[in-house]
């Protein structure tokens, strides 16, 4: 067992804890971003002047009629931005546009004395536009070639010889839905300016070091003076790891310029037209198998829908290409990846991060193909699982190790589950129930984890222990409900060898630990945890040698466990208060600076090989609906699932974050439905579905009456933090099992043999056409002549499309 995954006698992690910060939240005592501005004088308050236009070029901007407003103080332009006027990472995303490129697109700033006065200004600047064509939908920007950054290129195997190989061969397009955050706390941030002119900025952020950056860039400075704080967040899934950084950077420019602290702070409407949300994309792919199911050869172009700008883009669409594969083995692959220009939100990172998305690509394959196969869809996907001791690796070159638990997961929540006897009573309830129809479907994930680019892969952290024995850790990790400082006090306690209760984190701030990742990528546990760990360890060493001096023996052979340092084989001990206290007076340093990378990863862009992931999670999950076929709707009778976390740091908080990934990614396929106006009307461009009123997402009546998870047991990831893997982002995808159970459900209507083309999401209106589809295939097959067990698909090549 590595040094790094070894855990010591009586740890702290591996026991099921609260959140640190949970007494805090149902109290409703937790402190956010903007309760900080009731804590702060003379506070101003920002608010956008968003042009209700989907584009055009701005030909004049009129603040005067705002400055006459009651309560105005100033309106923030472009003409005021003493640096860069630029809030991406990519250069491409202006804070001041000269150009609007959506509907609601803020061009400018007003600031007042009350949020009502800053309104009312806001609305009385004017704008005028020399509108331009806009381009809204994803088949508008394929068919004007409106695209913008890389073009990824993934090729394993010979393409050619693999289709020639395969007895069946189908093809086929898929068009699936973006997704809102919907995170509790919408974007907020207030910043201010000290006595020695330094920028002080309370951010909801993920990624506090580059909001320092951004923000230095726009006010002309270096990033030392600059210090951005995340006290914690009210949920983010990727939604605060870009797009913060821009109204962080207009409330240190209000700052600045007024030498008062500023707050931004956007209500829902605002958050919902103006931030991004997790990309939609197109597919068109081809697909063979062998004469017993196997895939032979996979060609499938991914077009991401990007917004009008990049953000994140690259990189999403570059993980979804690497995911297309889920736990799947495709000897032969061509996939292309392209980003679409479009004029919405420009749309960023979530949860899963592209992941999902291609491997949503190629389950809804094996869904549609599996009836035309002559296969149960469980089978299909078994034959095709990744196996171990083959050699088999990914279409990118990287090897999967591990692949046992692939098949692992899957029969533990088979017979868990027990599926074999529900099955058999789903067929006899079915065959009793003309208008209800019962299915149930398992589908597995593999999930890459690290970023794709390496340099990110690496974290911080600050540890402190002081004369009294209290220890305080700073890391560069930021909180927003997942639990990571949970996990880093136990890691902390477990390192040093004391008590849970002796630890204490403070905020993430950019002067404590600087040049820090996004939060992000499901590895806030593995780099944070691995910083905290090595700080610990540096302490640990120390205070060992002092303990040793102290008891008359070797450092090796002292442990502290429990707050109190033993040698082995002796009774001598001391406490671990009076071990600091000594420690001090004896000038040994009593503060670690910790830092950790991911080691073993290499990444190749341009060819697009290498081993970007330092491990793979691993999970299934099994999904019982029942379907009305009148209406459409449906319930989530029973899940299922298994799931991998390595040896988990705290299971209560795994367990928390994997049923809230299951619901966030059966809202994202069934029932989030994100409308925008496609007309070529005044609203052309506009979102509709911008309130909790008309964009849908999960409540209780949607969560599944039966839920049931297990984390796998005697799963160890060496070369992780104790053992432990991650758990933010791939339990979202096990959710894949719902949309298929309603596939299914709504196949149950039909013969055998029809396959079922189902829209993502799987709203209840989709799914009741997809009832209605199978129905007239019933009748076509009535007309031919055709048996119900029959497919009237009998050549080689088959076109299915999405309607």
């Amino acid at each position: 067992m590595s040094h790094l995954s070894e855990r010591p006698e009586k740890p702290v992690v591996g026991v099921s804890m609260p959140h640190e910060s949970a007494v805090l939240h149902v109290t409703g005592t937790a402190l956010y971003t903007d309760d900080l501005v009731y804590r702060t004088k003379d506070t101003l308050h920002a608010y956008p002047v968003q042009v209700m236009k989907t584009r055009g070029r701005i030909t004049a901007l009129r603040t005067e009629p705002a400055l006459a407003v009651p309560g105005v103080v100033r309106v923030l332009t472009v003409a005021d931005v003493p640096g860069v006027n630029d809030a991406g990472m990519k250069h491409d995303e202006p804070l001041f546009p000269d150009e609007v490129m959506f509907h609601g697109h803020a061009v400018a700033w007003v600031l007042g004395e009350t949020l009502e006065a800053a309104r009312l200004g806001a609305a009385a600047v004017e704008v005028e536009l020399d509108e331009l064509p806009s381009v809204i939908t994803l088949k508008e920007a394929i068919a004007a070639e409106s695209f913008h950054g890389a073009r990824p290129l993934m090729v394993t195997g010979d393409i050619d010889a693999g289709f020639a190989d395969s007895t069946h061969v189908f093809s086929g397009e898929f068009q699936f839905a973006d997704q809102e955050h919907f995170y509790l706390e919408t974007h907020a941030a207030l910043a201010y300016i000290d006595e020695a002119e330094q920028v002080f900025i309370q951010s909801s952020t993920q990624h506090p070091s580059e909001t320092q950056e951004i923000v230095a860039h726009v006010l002309g400075l270096h990033s030392h003076e600059v210090t951005v704080q995340c006290l914690r967040m009210g949920g983010g899934f990727g939604g605060k790891e870009m797009q913060p950084h821009g109204f962080a950077a207009i409330a240190a420019l209000g700052a600045k310029l007024t030498g008062r602290p500023v707050r931004v702070r956007l209500n829902r409407t605002q958050d919902l037209t103006m931030s991004g949300k997790r990309h939609g994309f197109h597919a068109d792919w081809k697909i063979g198998f062998d004469a017993d199911g196997r895939i032979q050869a996979l060609d499938a172009t991914l077009t991401a829908d990007g917004g009008w700008s990049l953000d994140l883009s690259e990189p999403v669409c570059a993980r979804a290409l690497c995911h297309i594969d889920n736990t799947y083995w495709i000897p032969n692959a061509r996939v292309a990846g392209r980003i679409a220009k479009t004029n919405k939100v420009s749309n960023t990172a979530f949860r899963g991060f592209g992941g999902p998305q291609g491997m949503l690509v190629i389950e809804d394959i094996l869904g549609r193909v599996a009836p035309l196969l002559g296969l149960d869809p469980m089978e299909l996907r078994k034959r095709n699982f990744y196996q171990p001791g083959l050699g088999q690796a990914t279409p990118y070159g990287q090897p999967v190790p591990q692949a046992e638990r692939i098949a692992a997961v899957w029969q533990q929540v088979e017979n868990d589950g027990g599926i074999a006897d529900r099955k058999r009573e789903i067929a006899a309830f079915n065959a009793a129930h003309p208008h209800t129809k019962r299915a149930l479907a398992i589908t597995g994930i593999k999930f890459g984890i690290s970023f794709n680019l390496t340099a990110f892969n690496q974290a911080g952290a600050l540890v402190l222990i002081y004369k009294d024995g209290s220890v305080l850790i700073n890391h560069g990790g930021t909180e927003m409900g997942q639990g990571l400082h949970t996990k880093m006090l136990q890691v902390a306690a477990t390192t040093l060898g004391i008590p849970l209760h002796k630890v204490r984190l403070a905020p993430t701030r950019t002067d404590k630990v600087p040049n820090t990742s996004a939060t992000a990528a499901s590895s806030g546990a593995d780099l944070n945890g691995g910083a905290v760990k090595n700080a610990c360890e540096q302490l640990r060493t120390r205070l060992l040698q002092v303990a040793a001096s102290q008891l008359g023996s070797n450092a090796s052979d002292v442990r502290i466990v429990d707050g109190v340092a033993r040698t082995l084989g002796s009774d001598k001990e001391l406490a671990w208060d009076d071990l600091v206290h000594t420690a001090y007076f004896q000038r040994v340093q009593l503060s670690a600076s910790g830092y950790y990378r991911t080691e073993g990863l290499h990444w190749d862009a341009k060819s697009f090989r290498g081993s970007p992931f330092k491990y793979f999670s691993y999970g299934a999950a099994a999904a019982e609906v029942e379907v009305d076929g009148f209406t459409g709707g449906y319930r989530i009778r029973r899940v299922d699932i298994v799931h991998d976390v390595g040896d988990s740091l705290s299971p209560m908080i795994d367990i928390g974050q994997v049923e809230g990934g299951f619901v966030q990614g059966a809202g994202w396929l069934t029932l989030e439905d994100m409308r925008w106006d496609t007309s070529d009307g005044p609203n052309r461009g506009r979102l509709l579905t911008q309130a909790a009123s008309t964009y849908k997402l999960p409540s209780f009546s949607e969560m599944p009456e039966e839920f049931n998870v297990t984390l796998m047991e005697n799963a160890t990831e060496e070369g992780a933090v104790y053992g432990s893997k991650a758990v933010g982002e791939p339990p979202l995808m096990l959710a894949f099992c719902v949309r298929e159970a309603l596939r299914q459900a709504a196949a149950s209507f039909g013969p055998a043999g029809v396959s079922v083309e189902l829209a993502a999401p799987a709203t209840p209106e989709a799914v009741f056409w997809a009832i209605e589809s199978v129905r007239e295939k019933a009748d076509v097959r009535s007309g031919d002549g055709l048996a119900p067990g029959d497919s009237e698909i009998r050549t080689d090549t088959s076109a299915l499309s999405n309607a």
